[in-house]
């Protein structure tokens, strides 16, 4: 159940990460590193920073 339940639970943050990225300027397709441990914490950052970038211009 434990597998089961992680895939649900990545599929949920997938499916935001799809329309959010692009914004951010980043491919869309990397949503799916939603899958991989701490993918995303790693795409939350990786927004963080972009957002930091367009501040600053």
């Amino acid at each position: 159940m434990g597998f089961f339940g992680w895939l649900i639970l990545s599929a949920l943050f997938i499916i935001p990460m799809l329309k959010l990225l692009p914004h951010f300027g980043i491919h869309k397709y990397w949503a799916f590193a939603c899958l991989v441990p701490f993918g995303t914490l790693a795409l939350v950052w990786w927004m963080s920073m972009r957002l930091q970038e367009l501040e600053r211009r």
